[in-house]
């Protein structure tokens, strides 16, 4: 067989392996019981918790979340690669579904913003500030309908990269462990990546695994939301307003996605009792209860763009088999 009918005979059925591990998440959604990222978060806050001593020195906490990062990430990846390789096509490309299905967090993260819209649409605001404060970090207890509003999108536009995208760019890239690999990395630093007394050192590793294996990811999701909705506005909002945000890789996905919904977001936000003064992101409407749906709308389409253009590869091999 011809090298390039190879690889697109191997895109053929990893592309089926990613359309199966899509179609789970949204049949079933997040596993209700005993989800591989719940114990391996709480595996992870233990390990912080022992070994992250307050009183150590930052050299030393700073090689342990090295350590710390290389044994919670590695050997699940090497094991899962393992795996693969050793099965039958069959049951290696249903491990390949399983592992993206549970790294996928689409149907979760439907599942979280929308009833936030819902409570805001119907004047519920305390019910609304409680909803959003499961999915950010920042405090809610006296923001406003537009605070709220602009947090929960801000976060459908992050999660989206972080909770679907990036797992199915690595998916692409490595196939299951690989979107294993990233997911465990990126909840890490969901964990570990704070600027706090506590994790300064020993989270740095952590952050910045992240920041290297969101890099192009982000870049893709920015470029894809922007294509699918104002696109003038969206890149205008990139160039401008991505390159102030701390986030390298959150400037760009959520100055895009802003634009692209035309609705205006950063600004001050509570975190840990004090005031930040974010950079404005986007343009347009003050941020409202239906931005919240256009936001998750659009990371729908994103991920069903995303699953049409890896087809492409596939199709043209197949066609040139017939």
């Amino acid at each position: 067989m011809a090298p390039m009918h190879a690889i697109g005979i191997h895109a053929f059925w990893l592309w089926s392996a990613a359309v199966a591990g899509v179609a789970l998440d949204y049949l079933l959604g997040e596993p209700r019981h005993a989800h591989p990222l719940v114990g391996f978060g709480r595996l992870a806050g233990w390990l912080e918790r022992t070994f992250n001593r307050p009183d150590g020195r930052p050299g030393s906490r700073l090689l342990l979340g090295a350590c710390g990062w290389c044994v919670l990430v590695l050997p699940p990846a090497i094991a899962t690669q393992a795996l693969v390789m050793a099965l039958p096509l069959p049951l290696a490309l249903l491990v390949h579904a399983l592992l993206l299905y549970f790294t996928l967090g689409a149907q979760s993260l439907g599942a979280h913003v929308r009833p936030i819209a819902a409570a805001l649409a119907a004047g519920d605001l305390p019910a609304a500030r409680a909803l959003t404060a499961r999915i950010v970090s920042r405090d809610l207890d006296d923001a406003d309908e537009a605070a709220v509003a602009r947090a929960a999108v801000e976060s459908t536009l992050e999660n989206g990269n972080d909770a679907i995208f990036g797992a199915l760019f690595w998916f692409a890239v490595a196939g299951g462990p690989g979107a294993l690999a990233y997911r465990l990395a990126n909840t890490l630093d969901a964990m570990w990546g704070y600027r706090t007394p506590r994790l300064l050192h020993f989270g740095r590793v952590a952050a910045r695994a992240d920041d290297v294996l969101n890099w192009l990811p982000a870049r893709l999701t920015a470029i894809s939301y922007a294509l699918l909705g104002h696109s003038h506005d969206a890149f205008a909002c990139w160039k401008t307003q991505a390159r102030h945000w701390d986030s390298p890789n959150a400037g760009p996905v959520m100055a895009a996605g802003a634009g692209s919904l035309g609705v205006r977001l950063g600004g001050p936000a509570r975190y840990h009792g004090h005031i930040e003064d974010r950079p404005p992101l986007g343009c347009g409407e003050t941020a409202g209860d239906h931005h919240i749906i256009e936001a998750w709308r659009l990371v729908v389409r994103t991920q069903q763009a995303w699953l049409a253009f890896g087809a492409i590869l596939p199709a043209l091999t197949l066609a040139s088999l017939l």
